[in-house]
């Protein structure tokens, strides 16, 4: 059996150094953080690049948040986004043509300021609403 120095680790035959370690560790760092869109307007349509992040809503009016069909945006299956309201207008999901959300009882709202729900894609066209919903 092979000994080292305490001064160095080895990982996969490679020498760990502190360089790697940096690396490493700002690649898991990176992995870490939230992407955030930031929107300020009264509605938003999903884009393809929100895959993964957190869409910000905030207005004092109400904002509609439109999920397009997959015609118009290949979303994979098991796209997730999160939806963050921040201001005071009501966020309501929106179903583009074609699209289904379900959630519970059909709640489409997303239920008061700072509260948080995620879509889900689980089929051609079909999502999963779910969090804190009105």
């Amino acid at each position: 059996m092979a000994t080292y120095p305490l001064s160095e680790a080895y990982i996969d035959g490679d020498v760990l150094t502190a360089a790697n370690v940096n690396s490493i560790t700002e690649g898991v760092n990176d992995l870490a953080l939230a992407v955030v869109n930031a929107q300020t307007g009264t509605s938003y349509t999903l884009v393809l690049t929100d895959v993964a992040k957190v869409v910000t809503l905030s207005n004092a009016s109400a904002i509609t948040l439109t999920v397009p069909p997959e015609s118009s945006v290949a979303w994979p299956t098991g796209t997730t986004i999160v939806l963050a309201q921040l201001g005071a207008g009501t966020v309501t999901v929106a179903a583009g043509a074609g699209v289904t959300i379900n959630s519970v009882s059909g709640n489409l709202d997303i239920s008061d300021q700072y509260a948080v729900a995620t879509l889900l894609k689980t089929g051609t066209d079909t999502w999963l609403l779910f969090g804190a919903l009105a």
